[in-house]
């Protein structure tokens, strides 16, 4: 078993008003976010990963483009998103900080959906 303490994670506070804990393991990146109240994520998109989002506190306006057509919607407390390889940015327009976390894989496509469910072994 390994245990990360925040304080080994990798800090870095970003301009634009999100405060990031990276935690940079081998084979994914973990990261835990606060978004400042009125902040707003400078555009990007990922070629080579997945980046899946589950917000734990609060609500963001999530942006994203479809066919240079920007969609939007609000998600809360809850939501999970997976980003794809989609432009997006993600705004704070609460009064309040929002907490979330980050997952980036490179995937091998392969569907491992039967070991998830399946793999733990009573001792």
């Amino acid at each position: 078993m390994k245990i990360i303490k925040k304080e080994e994670s990798l800090y870095v506070s970003k301009p634009e008003g999100t405060n990031v804990n990276y935690y940079l393991r081998e084979e994914y990146e973990f990261h835990y976010n606060e978004q400042v109240s009125g902040s707003k994520q400078k555009w990007h998109h990922h070629d080579k990963l997945l980046e899946t989002i589950f917000i734990i506190e609060g609500e963001l306006t999530v942006e994203w483009k479809e066919n240079e057509d920007i969609q939007k919607q609000i998600v809360r407390a809850g939501d999970f998103i997976e980003v794809e390889n989609t432009s997006h940015t993600f705004t704070n327009h609460t009064d309040k900080s929002v907490k979330f976390i980050v997952i980036k894989q490179v995937l091998q496509g392969i569907d491992k959906r039967e070991i998830l469910k399946n793999d733990k072994i009573l001792d």
